[in-house]
C-alpha cells in the first residue's frame, strides 16, 4: 500500500490484549465462570507478572468481581494491585457490564456504571478514564455525554452502519470530537474513536495456515474446559520456520488499517470473544512476534508494543492535531449488510424488557425510601446492613441485565431465565424491605394499631379489611390512580382521617371473579399515604362502573359510508368511535378544539424462516418480506363508564366466529373531581395492549394513522435523555427495517401545530412508514434454520402474551412540551403499592398517621428538574483521593461496616436549551432547604457522575477542535457556595450529601 510519509516516520502498532466477556448471551454467568471466565483473570495475572512488557485490559466488572470475591488468592490480589500501579493491567469502562445503547434507560446506564466504579475505587483507588464500547449494536449520543460526565478522556465504539463506516474509513474520519448533547455541547464533548472494519477481534485468516491466526489458546469449550488443555482451533505456534510469515501477515494488517487514520498510531486489538483463558500460550507466542517485528522494524516500517487503551489514546492526544466536531446525531439504527438491519432487538423479549424497567423503578423507589428511613429513624429496629444487602441484590440484577445481550432480548432462553430470576429475587428483597420499613415506622408499640401483616403480593386479601400503603417515588406532588384487585363491587375507601376517597370499581379485564378498584391518590414528593378498603357499610361507596357491550363487527363487511359515531369525553379530550367498525375514529383536543382523524389497527409483518429462501429475521435482525398485513377480521367492543374513568375495551379477532381474541386494547380516559390537580391525569390517554401468543415468524405492530401532515418525520428518544430527529430514508434494499428506531421512553410525530406523543414503560421499535403514521412493534416470535442460531439456541420462539402500556398525549406543540417530560417520568415511576391486612380497625388511631412521608416534610423539586437518585450506596472509600490511595497502599482498605452517612444525590434538568420559554431556564436550588425534611445538611460535595471524582480535581483532556484552538484542560462545573446550586439545561449534577447525626 502506498502510504503517506508520517510525522515521526514508521507506524506504531498498539497491541491491546483483551477478552470480550458477555455477561450472559449464549451461556449463563455461572456457566461462563466455570468454562473460561475465571481462568482469564487467573492466567492473565500470572502471565503479566512474568513479563514486564506485557499488558492487558479488563472491561466488564461482573466477571472480575466474581473472580475477586470467590476465586482469587491473596497473592493474586496483591499482584493485581501491583499490575494496576504499574499501568500494565487497566480497567476500561469499569461498569458491571458493557451496556446496550439502544434500548437502555439513562438511569440504568448510570446505575451499572456507578456499581462497577464504586467497587473499583473502593478496592483499588482506580478510576477508569476510557471507554471500549466495542459490541453494542449501534451507538447512542447519550453515551458520550455520560462518559464525559464520568471523567473519561476518550470514547471508543465499533458497530455503526456498514456503508457509513466504509465511507468514514475512506475519508479518514473515524476519529472526531463528539458533542453528544446539544445543550451541554463543548462542555461535555469527548474524543471518539470508531474501530475500523476489523472491529475488536484480531484478523483470524492466515495465508500460510488453515487454522485461525493469533488465537494460540484456541476457543473456549462448554460446559467444561478440556481435561488435556487442548482447545479447538488453536493457532499454529510461532516457530523459527513461520515467524517471518506471521510477522508479514501482522504488518500487512497494521498497514492496511493505518491508511484509514490520520496519525501513525494504529490500535491493534488482540483478542475476541472468550479469549485469554490460557494466557500463557497467548503471551509466549506473541512475545516472539513482537520482538521479531521490532528487531526488523526498519524493514517492516512498523514498531509494535503491548499497550492499554490509555497508552493508545495518550499517543494520539500528544499529536495535538485539530479534530472535526460531530454534533448530537447518534449512530442508530445499525446495519451490517443490505438485508441485515439490527432493528428487531428493539422489541425482542418484550416481557424481559418490561420486567427490567419495573425492577429499575422499584429500585429507585426503594433507595429513596431506605435513605429517608436511615436519616429520620436512627433508632429504627431494621438492621441497616441487611437492608443494604437487599438493595444490593437488586442493584446487581438491574445492572447485569443492561448488558448488550441482556435487555436487548438477544440471548438464549436459559440466559433470559437467569436475568429474570435475578431481577425477581432482587425485587422480592426490596419489596420486603419497604414493607418492613412501613411496619417499623408504624409499629404497634408506637401508635397502638394492630397489624396482622404487611405483605407485598400483587393484590390484597379480599376477605378481610385491608389497607394499601402507596409511596410516591418522585420528588413532585402527584395525583394519579392506583389499581387494587378486590373480590366485590361493594367497597368504600378511606384515608388516614377516615374520610372517604374517590374510587371506582368495575369488572376486571384479567379475570371473571375479581374486580378492579381504582383509587384516586394525591401524594406529595417522596411520601406515602395509607388507605383502608372496607366492605360497604351503608356510607358512600366507590362508584361502580357500568358496562355497555357492543355487537362484534365484521370489518370485511363494515358499512364505510354510514358511520355511527359516539363520543367518550373528559375535560381534555373527546374520543370518537365508530359503532359500524368498533374502531376509533378521531380525537378532539378540547382546549384548542382541534380534531385529528385517528385510527388504530394491529398488523403483522410476516418473515421468512428458511435461510435458503432469502433474508431471515432473528433476535437481532428485522427482515420483513413484504408490507405488514392487517390481522383482525372482526372487532368486539365494551365500554365501561364511571364518574372517574371510562375504559374502552376493544377485542380483535381473526374471524367473526373466533372464540378467542388475539389482540386487545384497553383505552382509559380519566376524569378528576374538583379539588384535585388533574392536569397530567386528564391529558393522558392510557392504552394497555394484550398481544399474543403470536404464530411463528410474525412481528406484531400497532399502527396509528392520523391526518397530521408529518412529512414522514419521526422523533424518538435516546435512552430517555434526549430526542433525535428521524427523517424517513429510502434505501435500495430493506427500507422498512432500516427506518425502525428504538423508543426507550418517548416518540412523537407532529405537523406545524399539533403533536402526538407516545410514552412507553419499556423499549419498542418504532417507525413512521407513511405520512401521519406511527407504528410501534409490540411483540415478535421468530424461528429460523440458520445453523448458528440453532446451535446457540438463539431463535426467538417466544410464545408469551405481552401487556405493554403506552400513554398518548395529543395537543398543541407548546402544550405537549410542558407535559411530556413529567408524564414520561410519571409512567416510569408509578407509585409503589403495598398491601396489608387490618384487624381491629379503629379510625381514631389512623388519625395519628396524617404525617405520612417517611420524613416529616416532602421533598419537592420544580417540574423541569428530576431527583434522579437519592440513595445510600454504602461505599467505604474516602471521598479524599489522596487519603483513599494511601489507605489502599498501606493495605488498610476499610473492611467491616458500610458507610451509612454518605448520601448520593443526583439532580437532572429535563429540558434542552431553547425547548420551552419557561422550563428551559436554569434553576437555582438550595440543597439545604430542599432536603430539610430529611435532616440538617452539614456538607455537600459535588462529584463526577459515578461519584469517584471530586469535580474540583477532575481535569479531562481537552482535544483541539476548530472551535477551541488552544489545548487546555477542561472542567465543567461551578461549585456550590452556601448549598445553593444552579442547574442548567440537560445537566446531571451528582453530590455527596452529609447530614447532622441525630
Amino acid at each position: 500500500l502506498a502510504l503517506l510519509p508520517r510525522a515521526g516516520g514508521e507506524l506504531r502498532a498498539f497491541v491491546v490484549a483483551h477478552s470480550h466477556m458477555d455477561v450472559g448471551w449464549v451461556y449463563t454467568v455461572q456457566e461462563s465462570m466455570h468454562a473460561y471466565a475465571a481462568n482469564v483473570y487467573t492466567t492473565v495475572t500470572e502471565e503479566l507478572m512474568k513479563g514486564k512488557q506485557r499488558k492487558f485490559i479488563a472491561v466488564e466488572q461482573e466477571f472480575f468481581r466474581l473472580w475477586w470475591d470467590m476465586v482469587a488468592t491473596d497473592t493474586q490480589k496483591q499482584q493485581v494491585h501491583q499490575l494496576l500501579q504499574e499501568g500494565r493491567l487497566e480497567f476500561v469502562i469499569g461498569g458491571q457490564v458493557m451496556h446496550d445503547e439502544a434500548v437502555t434507560l439513562i438511569d440504568d446506564q448510570i446505575l451499572q456504571l456507578t456499581e462497577g466504579h464504586g467497587f473499583l475505587y473502593e478496592t483499588f483507588g482506580f478510576r477508569p478514564q476510557f471507554s471500549w464500547h466495542v459490541d453494542p449494536f449501534g451507538a447512542s449520543a447519550t453515551t458520550p455525554t455520560l462518559f464525559a460526565l464520568a471523567g473519561f478522556n476518550a470514547h471508543l465504539i465499533s458497530r455503526i452502519d456498514y456503508d457509513l463506516k466504509a465511507d468514514m474509513q475512506k475519508n479518514k474520519k473515524l476519529q472526531f470530537v463528539w458533542q453528544g448533547s446539544p445543550s451541554l455541547s463543548a462542555r461535555q464533548e469527548i474524543f471518539t474513536h470508531v474501530m475500523d472494519q476489523y472491529s475488536y477481534c484480531t484478523p483470524s485468516q492466515l495465508p500460510f495456515s488453515n487454522r485461525s491466526g493469533f488465537f494460540w489458546n484456541g476457543f473456549a469449550t462448554f460446559p467444561d474446559p478440556p481435561k488435556d488443555g487442548v482447545y479447538p482451533d488453536m493457532s499454529l505456534p510461532v516457530t523459527d520456520a513461520n515467524i517471518h510469515l506471521y510477522a508479514q501477515t501482522m504488518v500487512a494488517n497494521i498497514k492496511e488499517r493505518a491508511a484509514w487514520f490520520q496519525t501513525g498510531e494504529v490500535l491493534w486489538p488482540w483478542g475476541c470473544d472468550k479469549q485469554f483463558f490460557n494466557a500463557s500460550v497467548q503471551y509466549s507466542n506473541m512475545d516472539l512476534l513482537v520482538d521479531y517485528i521490532n528487531k526488523h522494524s526498519a524493514e517492516f516500517g512498523v514498531t509494535v508494543q503491548y499497550a492499554t487503551v490509555s497508552d493508545f489514546f495518550q499517543a494520539v492526544y500528544s499529536r495535538n492535531l485539530t479534530w472535526e466536531i460531530r454534533d448530537s446525531q447518534d449512530f442508530l439504527p445499525y446495519s451490517t449488510e443490505p438485508f441485515q438491519a439490527w432493528t428487531g432487538f428493539y422489541t425482542s423479549r418484550s416481557t424481559l424488557k418490561g420486567v427490567a424497567r419495573r425492577a429499575s423503578a422499584l429500585l429507585h423507589a426503594g433507595e429513596s425510601f431506605f435513605t429517608q428511613y436511615v436519616l429520620k429513624h436512627p433508632e429504627g429496629s431494621i438492621c441497616k446492613c441487611k437492608a443494604l444487602e437487599q438493595l444490593k441484590s437488586l442493584r446487581w440484577a438491574v445492572s447485569e441485565v443492561q448488558h448488550h445481550d441482556g435487555i436487548t432480548g438477544t440471548e438464549s432462553p436459559k440466559v433470559t431465565d437467569m436475568y429474570m430470576n435475578n431481577l425477581m429475587y432482587g425485587m422480592f428483597n426490596v419489596k420486603k424491605l419497604m414493607a418492613s420499613i412501613i411496619f417499623d415506622i408504624n409499629s404497634a408499640k408506637r401508635n397502638g394499631e394492630v397489624y396482622s401483616s404487611v405483605y407485598t403480593t400483587g393484590s390484597g386479601k379480599p376477605d378481610v379489611d385491608q389497607y394499601v400503603v402507596v409511596y410516591n417515588p418522585l420528588a413532585w406532588n402527584i395525583t394519579t390512580f392506583v389499581t387494587v384487585s378486590v373480590s366485590s363491587e361493594e367497597m368504600t375507601v378511606y384515608d388516614e382521617l377516615g374520610r372517604s376517597v374517590p374510587a371506582q370499581v368495575q369488572s376486571s379485564v384479567e379475570s371473571q371473579s375479581t374486580y378492579d378498584l381504582y383509587i384516586l391518590v394525591a401524594i406529595s414528593g417522596l411520601s406515602y399515604r395509607k388507605y383502608s378498603i372496607k366492605p360497604l357499610d351503608g356510607k358512600q361507596s366507590a362508584f361502580i362502573g357500568s358496562s355497555i357491550k357492543y355487537k362484534r363487527r365484521d370489518l370485511t363487511r363494515a358499512d364505510q359510508q354510514n358511520q355511527k359515531l359516539f363520543p367518550v369525553v373528559n375535560k381534555c379530550y373527546q374520543i370518537v368511535f365508530d359503532e359500524n367498525t368498533n374502531l376509533m375514529h378521531s380525537i378532539t383536543e378540547r382546549e384548542t378544539n382541534q380534531t385529528v382523524q385517528f385510527t388504530q389497527e394491529f398488523l403483522e409483518y410476516h418473515v421468512n424462516g428458511d435461510t435458503k429462501k432469502g433474508p431471515t429475521s432473528d433476535n437481532y435482525l428485522f427482515a420483513p418480506n413484504a408490507s405488514a398485513v392487517p390481522v383482525a377480521k372482526a372487532v368486539g367492543l365494551e365500554v365501561m363508564t364511571g364518574s372517574l374513568m371510562t375504559e374502552i375495551r376493544q377485542y380483535f379477532y381473526s374471524s367473526v366466529s373466533s372464540q378467542d381474541y388475539i389482540y386487545a386494547v384497553y383505552t382509559r380516559l380519566f376524569s378528576v373531581p374538583e379539588g384535585y390537580d388533574g392536569k397530567l391525569l386528564c391529558h393522558r390517554i392510557e392504552q394497555e395492549y394484550s398481544v399474543g401468543p403470536l404464530e411463528l415468524n410474525r412481528e406484531a405492530i400497532l399502527r396509528t394513522s392520523t391526518n397530521l401532515n408529518t412529512r414522514q418525520l419521526l422523533y424518538t428518544d435516546n435512552n430517555g435523555y434526549q430526542m433525535q430527529k428521524r427523517p424517513f430514508k429510502a434505501y435500495v434494499n430493506n427500507t422498512v427495517a432500516r427506518n425502525y428506531y428504538p423508543m426507550v421512553q418517548t416518540a412523537y410525530i407532529e405537523d406545524d401545530t399539533t403533536r402526538l406523543m407516545l410514552l412507553a414503560e419499556r423499549a419498542h421499535g418504532v417507525s413512521s412508514q407513511g405520512n401521519g403514521q406511527v407504528e410501534v412493534m409490540l411483540h415478535r416470535r421468530i424461528w429460523n434454520n440458520l445453523p448458528w442460531n440453532l446451535n446457540n439456541n438463539l431463535t426467538l420462539n417466544d410464545s408469551s402474551v405481552v401487556r405493554p402500556v403506552i400513554w398518548l398525549i395529543l395537543g398543541a406543540k407548546a402544550a405537549t412540551n410542558t407535559l411530556y417530560r413529567t408524564s414520561a417520568l410519571a409512567l416510569e415511576h408509578r407509585p409503589v403499592v403495598m398491601f396489608g391486612a387490618l384487624s381491629g380497625y379503629k379510625p381514631k388511631l389512623l388519625r395519628r398517621l396524617q404525617q405520612n412521608s417517611v420524613s416529616d416534610l416532602p421533598v419537592t423539586v420544580p417540574p423541569n428538574l428530576h431527583l434522579q437518585t437519592l440513595s445510600i450506596p454504602g461505599w467505604r472509600y474516602s471521598s479524599n483521593h489522596a487519603e483513599q490511595v494511601h489507605s489502599i497502599q498501606m493495605g488498610k482498605q476499610k473492611q467491616g461496616d458500610a458507610d451509612f452517612s454518605r448520601v448520593l444525590l443526583r439532580i437532572r434538568h429535563l429540558y434542552e436549551v431553547g425547548e420551552d420559554p419557561v422550563l428551559s431556564q436554569p434553576v437555582m436550588i438550595d440543597l439545604k432547604s430542599l432536603l430539610k425534611g430529611l435532616g440538617s445538611v452539614t456538607a455537600v460535595q459535588e462529584r463526577s457522575l459515578t461519584g469517584t471524582w471530586d469535580v474540583n480535581t477532575l481535569e479531562r483532556w481537552k482535544w483541539k477542535t476548530a472551535q477551541y484552538a488552544g489545548k487546555k484542560f477542561f472542567n465543567s462545573t461551578e461549585t456550590s457556595e452556601d448549598f445553593i446550586i444552579t442547574v442548567h439545561p440537560k445537566e446531571i449534577r451528582t453530590f455527596f450529601v452529609y447530614f447532622q447525626v441525630q
